[in-house]
Protein backbone atom coordinates (compact mmCIF):
# COMPACT_ATOMS: atom_id res chain seq x y z
CA UNK A 1 0.00 0.00 0.00
CA UNK A 2 1.13 3.49 -0.60
CA UNK A 3 0.06 6.98 0.11
CA UNK A 4 1.40 10.43 -0.66
CA UNK A 5 2.69 12.38 2.28
CA UNK A 6 2.44 16.07 2.57
CA UNK A 7 4.68 18.33 3.86
CA UNK A 8 3.89 21.12 6.11
CA UNK A 9 7.29 22.64 7.78
CA UNK A 10 7.90 23.74 11.04
CA UNK A 11 7.80 27.56 11.00
CA UNK A 12 9.38 27.99 14.14
CA UNK A 13 12.08 25.16 13.93
CA UNK A 14 14.45 24.50 17.38
CA UNK A 15 17.03 27.09 16.41
CA UNK A 16 20.45 25.39 15.45
CA UNK A 17 22.52 26.49 18.96
CA UNK A 18 19.78 25.14 21.17
CA UNK A 19 19.27 21.78 19.00
CA UNK A 20 23.62 21.69 19.62
CA UNK A 21 23.13 22.05 23.19
CA UNK A 22 20.24 19.29 23.41
CA UNK A 23 22.36 16.58 20.96
CA UNK A 24 25.77 17.47 23.13
CA UNK A 25 23.65 16.14 26.39
CA UNK A 26 20.44 14.24 25.14
CA UNK A 27 19.79 12.32 28.27
CA UNK A 28 16.20 9.94 27.39
CA UNK A 29 12.98 10.88 26.09
CA UNK A 30 13.21 14.75 27.52
CA UNK A 31 13.43 16.46 23.76
CA UNK A 32 11.23 16.16 20.45
CA UNK A 33 12.48 16.58 16.83
CA UNK A 34 10.53 19.57 14.84
CA UNK A 35 8.42 17.10 13.12
CA UNK A 36 5.80 14.29 13.47
CA UNK A 37 3.75 12.02 11.42
CA UNK A 38 0.49 10.97 11.25
CA UNK A 39 -2.17 9.19 9.43
CA UNK A 40 -5.30 8.64 9.89
CA UNK A 41 -7.94 5.37 9.24
CA UNK A 42 -11.19 5.17 9.24
CA UNK A 43 -13.66 1.97 8.83
CA UNK A 44 -15.18 3.21 5.73
CA UNK A 45 -12.37 5.03 4.33
CA UNK A 46 -8.81 3.00 5.23
CA UNK A 47 -5.43 4.47 5.79
CA UNK A 48 -5.54 8.36 4.53
CA UNK A 49 -4.15 11.69 4.74
CA UNK A 50 -0.42 10.56 5.54
CA UNK A 51 1.59 13.59 6.55
CA UNK A 52 4.47 15.00 8.09
CA UNK A 53 3.63 18.40 10.02
CA UNK A 54 5.11 20.30 12.87
CA UNK A 55 5.56 18.71 16.14
CA UNK A 56 3.21 19.42 18.88
CA UNK A 57 0.12 18.89 21.17
CA UNK A 58 -2.65 16.87 20.06
CA UNK A 59 -6.29 18.38 20.43
CA UNK A 60 -8.49 15.85 21.21
CA UNK A 61 -11.65 15.02 22.61
CA UNK A 62 -12.30 14.51 26.02
CA UNK A 63 -14.50 11.50 24.69
CA UNK A 64 -12.04 9.84 22.52
CA UNK A 65 -12.11 6.12 22.68
CA UNK A 66 -8.36 5.73 24.27
CA UNK A 67 -8.31 7.91 27.06
CA UNK A 68 -11.29 5.53 28.48
CA UNK A 69 -10.43 2.46 27.24
CA UNK A 70 -6.53 2.46 26.67
CA UNK A 71 -6.87 1.55 22.88
CA UNK A 72 -3.43 2.21 22.03
CA UNK A 73 0.16 0.26 20.81
CA UNK A 74 2.93 1.23 20.06
CA UNK A 75 6.86 0.36 19.10
CA UNK A 76 10.47 1.72 20.20
CA UNK A 77 13.08 1.65 17.52
CA UNK A 78 16.47 3.97 16.50
CA UNK A 79 17.98 5.40 13.50
CA UNK A 80 22.13 5.69 13.88
CA UNK A 81 24.64 8.07 12.55
CA UNK A 82 27.16 6.62 10.93
CA UNK A 83 31.16 8.09 10.39
CA UNK A 84 30.55 9.20 6.44
CA UNK A 85 27.34 10.95 7.81
CA UNK A 86 24.58 8.44 6.59
CA UNK A 87 21.33 7.47 8.93
CA UNK A 88 20.45 3.85 9.29
CA UNK A 89 17.79 2.12 11.10
CA UNK A 90 17.68 -1.24 12.65
CA UNK A 91 15.74 -4.05 11.57
CA UNK A 92 12.38 -2.06 11.02
CA UNK A 93 10.27 -4.50 9.15
CA UNK A 94 10.53 -6.46 12.60
CA UNK A 95 8.97 -2.99 14.34
CA UNK A 96 6.32 -3.00 11.46
CA UNK A 97 5.41 -6.84 12.04
CA UNK A 98 5.29 -6.85 15.72
CA UNK A 99 2.80 -3.89 15.31
CA UNK A 100 0.83 -5.63 13.05
CA UNK A 101 0.71 -8.38 15.54
CA UNK A 102 -0.52 -6.03 18.67
CA UNK A 103 -2.47 -4.00 16.81
CA UNK A 104 -4.72 -7.68 15.83
CA UNK A 105 -4.76 -7.92 19.93
CA UNK A 106 -6.31 -4.68 20.72
CA UNK A 107 -8.64 -4.49 18.05
CA UNK A 108 -7.05 -1.94 16.26
CA UNK A 109 -6.33 -1.75 12.14
CA UNK A 110 -2.87 -3.03 10.61
CA UNK A 111 -0.72 -0.64 9.57
CA UNK A 112 0.83 -2.05 5.97
CA UNK A 113 4.59 -2.75 6.71
CA UNK A 114 5.89 -0.51 3.63
CA UNK A 115 3.13 2.10 5.07
CA UNK A 116 5.19 2.25 8.65
CA UNK A 117 8.69 1.62 7.14
CA UNK A 118 7.59 4.96 4.89
CA UNK A 119 6.42 6.46 7.38
CA UNK A 120 10.26 6.07 9.41
CA UNK A 121 12.10 6.93 6.40
CA UNK A 122 10.47 10.35 6.01
CA UNK A 123 10.38 11.84 9.43
CA UNK A 124 14.69 10.79 9.47
CA UNK A 125 14.63 13.35 6.27
CA UNK A 126 13.12 15.92 7.00
CA UNK A 127 14.38 15.83 10.87
CA UNK A 128 18.08 14.68 10.03
CA UNK A 129 19.84 17.63 11.61
CA UNK A 130 18.27 15.70 15.07
CA UNK A 131 20.57 12.35 14.73
CA UNK A 132 23.36 12.44 17.17
CA UNK A 133 27.03 11.98 16.04
CA UNK A 134 29.22 9.53 18.12
CA UNK A 135 29.08 7.29 21.67
CA UNK A 136 26.02 5.14 21.61
CA UNK A 137 24.06 8.34 21.38
CA UNK A 138 21.04 8.05 18.50
CA UNK A 139 17.43 9.24 17.28
CA UNK A 140 14.53 7.37 19.63
CA UNK A 141 11.96 6.57 17.14
CA UNK A 142 7.95 6.00 18.86
CA UNK A 143 5.65 5.11 16.20
CA UNK A 144 1.97 4.32 17.95
CA UNK A 145 -1.64 3.97 17.26
CA UNK A 146 -4.65 5.49 19.39
CA UNK A 147 -8.31 5.17 19.19
CA UNK A 148 -9.38 8.96 18.53
CA UNK A 149 -12.68 7.75 18.11
CA UNK A 150 -15.76 9.98 20.17
CA UNK A 151 -17.47 7.65 21.45
CA UNK A 152 -18.05 6.11 25.50
CA UNK A 153 -18.76 2.55 24.53
CA UNK A 154 -16.74 -0.65 24.90
CA UNK A 155 -16.27 -1.71 21.39
CA UNK A 156 -13.28 -1.32 18.90
CA UNK A 157 -12.58 2.29 17.50
CA UNK A 158 -14.05 3.20 14.17
CA UNK A 159 -11.47 5.83 13.58
CA UNK A 160 -7.66 5.84 14.70
CA UNK A 161 -4.46 7.86 14.19
CA UNK A 162 -1.05 6.48 14.02
CA UNK A 163 1.76 8.68 14.14
CA UNK A 164 5.70 8.63 14.77
CA UNK A 165 7.48 10.99 17.06
CA UNK A 166 11.06 11.06 17.35
CA UNK A 167 13.55 11.91 20.47
CA UNK A 168 17.63 12.31 20.43
CA UNK A 169 18.44 10.05 23.23
CA UNK A 170 21.99 9.34 25.14
CA UNK A 171 22.20 5.96 26.80
CA UNK A 172 19.67 4.74 28.58
CA UNK A 173 20.94 4.61 32.32
CA UNK A 174 23.27 7.44 32.70
CA UNK A 175 25.70 5.65 34.48
CA UNK A 176 27.05 3.60 31.44
CA UNK A 177 27.08 -0.20 30.92
CA UNK A 178 27.45 -1.56 34.61
CA UNK A 179 25.43 -4.41 36.29
CA UNK A 180 22.47 -3.91 38.08
CA UNK A 181 20.42 -5.55 40.89
CA UNK A 182 16.43 -6.08 39.90
CA UNK A 183 13.74 -6.26 42.49
CA UNK A 184 11.50 -9.72 42.38
CA UNK A 185 7.90 -9.16 42.49
CA UNK A 186 5.77 -11.47 43.96
CA UNK A 187 2.97 -9.48 44.49
CA UNK A 188 2.14 -8.05 41.42
CA UNK A 189 2.14 -9.92 37.44
CA UNK A 190 2.61 -7.79 34.44
CA UNK A 191 0.30 -10.07 32.08
CA UNK A 192 -1.99 -13.10 32.79
CA UNK A 193 -2.65 -16.04 30.19
CA UNK A 194 -4.77 -14.61 26.92
CA UNK A 195 -3.98 -11.22 28.25
CA UNK A 196 -1.95 -8.84 26.27
CA UNK A 197 1.47 -9.73 27.09
CA UNK A 198 2.69 -10.30 23.95
CA UNK A 199 1.12 -6.93 22.73
CA UNK A 200 3.16 -3.67 23.00
CA UNK A 201 0.55 -1.45 24.57
CA UNK A 202 0.71 1.29 27.10
CA UNK A 203 -1.43 -1.15 29.91
CA UNK A 204 1.24 -3.81 30.34
CA UNK A 205 3.61 -0.84 31.25
CA UNK A 206 1.32 1.06 33.44
CA UNK A 207 0.92 -2.36 35.22
CA UNK A 208 4.74 -2.36 35.65
CA UNK A 209 5.22 1.20 37.17
CA UNK A 210 4.00 0.61 40.65
CA UNK A 211 6.46 -2.34 41.18
CA UNK A 212 9.06 -0.64 39.62
CA UNK A 213 8.61 1.85 42.33
CA UNK A 214 9.26 -0.56 45.08
CA UNK A 215 12.07 -1.74 43.03
CA UNK A 216 13.90 1.79 43.06
CA UNK A 217 12.63 1.83 46.83
CA UNK A 218 14.67 -0.97 47.42
CA UNK A 219 18.25 -0.03 45.42
CA UNK A 220 17.24 -1.55 42.13
CA UNK A 221 16.92 -0.92 38.76
CA UNK A 222 14.23 -2.77 37.45
CA UNK A 223 11.83 -5.18 38.76
CA UNK A 224 10.89 -8.89 37.15
CA UNK A 225 8.13 -10.51 36.43
CA UNK A 226 7.00 -14.14 37.28
CA UNK A 227 4.26 -15.95 35.74
CA UNK A 228 0.80 -16.37 37.62
CA UNK A 229 1.65 -19.22 39.31
CA UNK A 230 4.62 -17.35 40.66
CA UNK A 231 7.10 -20.28 39.45
CA UNK A 232 8.71 -19.07 36.15
CA UNK A 233 10.80 -16.27 34.93
CA UNK A 234 8.33 -13.80 32.39
CA UNK A 235 10.13 -10.44 31.61
CA UNK A 236 11.18 -7.00 33.12
CA UNK A 237 9.14 -3.66 33.07
CA UNK A 238 10.62 -2.82 30.08
CA UNK A 239 13.09 -5.63 28.72
CA UNK A 240 13.26 -9.34 28.45
CA UNK A 241 15.91 -11.46 30.30
CA UNK A 242 18.38 -13.73 29.37
CA UNK A 243 20.67 -16.26 31.75
CA UNK A 244 23.71 -17.59 30.69
CA UNK A 245 25.51 -21.09 31.95
CA UNK A 246 28.59 -21.61 32.35
CA UNK A 247 29.06 -23.74 29.21
CA UNK A 248 28.26 -20.74 27.24
CA UNK A 249 24.06 -21.60 26.50
CA UNK A 250 22.10 -18.66 26.51
CA UNK A 251 18.38 -19.68 28.05
CA UNK A 252 15.59 -17.11 27.51
CA UNK A 253 11.68 -17.46 28.89
CA UNK A 254 9.30 -18.22 26.46
CA UNK A 255 5.66 -17.97 27.03
CA UNK A 256 2.48 -16.39 25.03
CA UNK A 257 2.38 -13.45 27.83
CA UNK A 258 6.62 -11.87 27.11
CA UNK A 259 6.76 -9.33 24.53
CA UNK A 260 8.58 -10.76 21.61
CA UNK A 261 11.57 -8.46 21.55
CA UNK A 262 13.56 -7.44 18.55
CA UNK A 263 16.82 -6.18 20.57
CA UNK A 264 16.51 -10.19 22.35
CA UNK A 265 16.22 -11.97 18.88
CA UNK A 266 19.24 -10.54 17.81
CA UNK A 267 21.13 -11.11 20.66
CA UNK A 268 20.19 -14.71 20.38
CA UNK A 269 20.84 -15.09 16.90
CA UNK A 270 24.73 -13.26 17.32
CA UNK A 271 24.85 -15.64 19.98
CA UNK A 272 24.09 -18.87 17.55
CA UNK A 273 26.45 -17.60 15.34
CA UNK A 274 29.57 -17.33 17.94
CA UNK A 275 28.42 -20.91 18.07
CA UNK A 276 26.23 -20.64 21.61
CA UNK A 277 23.46 -23.02 22.66
CA UNK A 278 20.04 -21.02 22.59
CA UNK A 279 17.49 -22.16 24.29
CA UNK A 280 14.31 -20.75 24.31
CA UNK A 281 11.94 -22.15 27.09
CA UNK A 282 9.95 -21.86 30.35
CA UNK A 283 12.70 -20.76 32.68
CA UNK A 284 11.93 -21.25 36.81
CA UNK A 285 12.87 -18.95 39.41
CA UNK A 286 14.74 -22.46 41.25
CA UNK A 287 16.95 -23.37 38.19
CA UNK A 288 18.49 -19.33 38.64
CA UNK A 289 18.69 -19.79 42.26
CA UNK A 290 19.93 -23.26 41.93
CA UNK A 291 22.22 -22.57 38.71
CA UNK A 292 24.27 -19.50 40.61
CA UNK A 293 24.83 -21.22 43.87
CA UNK A 294 26.33 -24.18 42.13
CA UNK A 295 28.13 -22.41 39.31
CA UNK A 296 25.98 -23.88 36.20
CA UNK A 297 24.55 -19.92 35.57
CA UNK A 298 27.55 -17.38 35.18
CA UNK A 299 25.77 -14.60 33.79
CA UNK A 300 22.05 -12.43 33.04
CA UNK A 301 21.13 -9.49 31.33
CA UNK A 302 18.60 -7.44 30.39
CA UNK A 303 17.86 -6.26 26.83
CA UNK A 304 15.66 -4.13 24.83
CA UNK A 305 15.90 -1.18 22.48
CA UNK A 306 16.35 1.59 24.74
CA UNK A 307 19.18 0.15 26.57
CA UNK A 308 20.55 -2.23 24.58
CA UNK A 309 21.81 -4.86 26.82
CA UNK A 310 22.77 -4.47 30.50
CA UNK A 311 24.14 -7.41 32.77
CA UNK A 312 22.40 -8.70 35.46
CA UNK A 313 24.47 -8.63 39.06
CA UNK A 314 21.83 -9.54 41.29
CA UNK A 315 17.85 -10.09 41.86
CA UNK A 316 16.61 -9.04 45.23
CA UNK A 317 13.53 -10.05 47.11
CA UNK A 318 12.68 -9.65 50.87
CA UNK A 319 13.44 -13.41 51.32
CA UNK A 320 16.74 -13.56 49.45
CA UNK A 321 19.57 -12.36 47.21
CA UNK A 322 20.37 -14.39 43.93
CA UNK A 323 24.11 -13.39 42.95
CA UNK A 324 26.54 -11.52 44.03
CA UNK A 325 25.38 -7.32 43.75
CA UNK A 326 29.09 -6.09 42.95
CA UNK A 327 29.31 -8.75 40.75
CA UNK A 328 30.92 -7.27 37.43
CA UNK A 329 29.84 -7.54 34.02
CA UNK A 330 30.09 -11.11 32.24
CA UNK A 331 32.03 -11.77 29.21
CA UNK A 332 29.30 -13.25 27.19
CA UNK A 333 26.96 -10.37 28.32
CA UNK A 334 29.66 -7.83 27.29
CA UNK A 335 30.74 -9.29 23.71
CA UNK A 336 27.31 -10.12 22.50
CA UNK A 337 26.66 -5.99 23.14
CA UNK A 338 29.72 -5.01 21.24
CA UNK A 339 28.55 -7.55 18.61
CA UNK A 340 25.28 -5.51 18.37
CA UNK A 341 26.04 -1.67 18.85
CA UNK A 342 28.90 -2.57 15.87
CA UNK A 343 26.30 -3.37 13.73
CA UNK A 344 24.53 -1.06 14.44
CA UNK A 345 26.92 1.71 14.23
CA UNK A 346 28.61 0.52 11.25
CA UNK A 347 31.67 -0.27 12.54
CA UNK A 348 31.10 -4.17 11.88
CA UNK A 349 29.50 -6.09 8.76
CA UNK A 350 25.83 -6.76 9.03
CA UNK A 351 25.84 -10.73 7.87
CA UNK A 352 21.97 -10.95 8.23
CA UNK A 353 21.33 -7.78 6.67
CA UNK A 354 19.63 -6.21 9.53
CA UNK A 355 20.40 -2.65 8.94
CA UNK A 356 18.39 -0.39 6.77
CA UNK A 357 19.72 3.00 5.22
CA UNK A 358 17.24 5.94 5.60
CA UNK A 359 19.60 9.00 4.46
CA UNK A 360 22.75 9.31 2.43
CA UNK A 361 25.91 10.04 3.53
CA UNK A 362 27.10 13.79 3.96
Amino acid sequence: MTLEFTLTRNAEPVADDVRAGVLAEPGFGKHFTDHMVSIDWTADGGWHDARIEPYGPLQMDPASAVLHYGQEIFEGMKAYRRDDGSVWTFRPDQNAKRLQRSAARLALPQLPEELFLEAIRRLVEVDEAWVPDGGEDSLYLRPFMIANEVFLGVRAAQTVRFMVIASPAGPYFAGGVKPVSIWLSREYNRAGKGGTGAAKCGGNYAASLLPTQLAVANGCAQVLFLNEEGTDLEELGGMNVVLVKADGTLITPDSDTILDGVTRNSLLQLAADEGHAVERRPVTLAEWRDGVADGTITEAFACGTAAVLTPIAALRSPDETIGDPDAPAGPVALALRKALTDIQYGRAEDPHGWMVQLTGAR
